[in-house]
């Protein structure tokens, strides 16, 4: 239990994003969050998982045996 939470405006500034983007994640429930009373918390591990999930890994394409043809 040593995983620090964020508030909505840290996970935005975090993602470069408005807080509004982390709150339709929440409203979606696209991503994990902790409700304290009032105050919505996401776990950091929640927000890397999020990018993990997200990020998009580059196509290696396979060249060209002879280049291109006239």
């Amino acid at each position: 239990m040593n995983d620090r939470c964020l508030s909505v405006d840290q996970v935005a500034e975090l993602l470069g994003t408005s807080p509004r983007f982390p709150r339709r994640l929440i409203e979606e429930r696209r991503i994990r969050y902790v409700k304290v009373g009032r105050h919505v918390r996401i776990p950091e591990s929640a927000v890397a998982e999020f990018i993990e999930s997200h990020t998009v890994q580059p196509l290696r394409r396979p060249r060209a045996r002879y280049g291109r043809a006239a």
